[in-house]
């Protein structure tokens, strides 16, 4: 898989190769995601850039940490032949604010908790959701650990009861 990365008003870092290893990694866990036929966009970009892209597209007004933006339902991503022309998944959107505030609240790195939204937001481009069940949010939750864990980030559900 392809990800084609923007940065826009997020402080210096290497977000690029961050990124690489997460989709490596999130490839491992979910194998849909190692097609390479495969594109995504993820933007890292602000607060209000999400506000607006959560207001226009989901109807929610208010800005969020992370927005995916899935071109392929799931059922066509486990049907793609590794062979042919480049097929786009979808589309990630980081909110630098939001991101930096939530990281500070749990004392955790910046780009560990940007590693955490890049899986979450990837596995929402494979399909996955956390919505309609406890059991579809364990799902996504063991594959958001399971992924962490080979980039050496401890268990973001770790803290609260089970």
């Amino acid at each position: 898989m392809d990800l084609d990365i923007e940065i826009d008003g997020w402080p210096e870092g290497d977000w690029e190769a961050l990124a690489g290893r997460v989709l490596e990694v999130a490839a491992h866990v979910e194998p849909g995601l190692a097609n390479p036929r495969l594109t995504a966009s993820l933007l890292f970009t602000s607060d209000e850039e999400v506000h607006e892209l959560n207001r226009e597209w989901r109807g929610k007004d208010k800005p969020t940490n992370v927005l995916s933006f899935p071109m392929l339902e799931r059922e066509n991503l486990l049907a793609l032949a590794p062979d042919g022309p480049p097929e786009m998944l979808g589309d990630l959107a980081l909110a630098y604010g939001t991101c930096e505030r939530e990281a500070a609240e749990k004392g955790i790195a910046l780009a560990d908790h940007a590693a955490h939204l890049i899986v979450h937001g990837l596995l929402h481009l494979a399909g996955h959701d956390h919505v309609d069940s406890d059991e579809q949010a364990e799902a996504m939750e063991k594959l958001e650990i399971e992924a962490l864990a080979k980039l050496g980030i401890a268990d973001p559900y770790g803290d609260r009861d089970k």
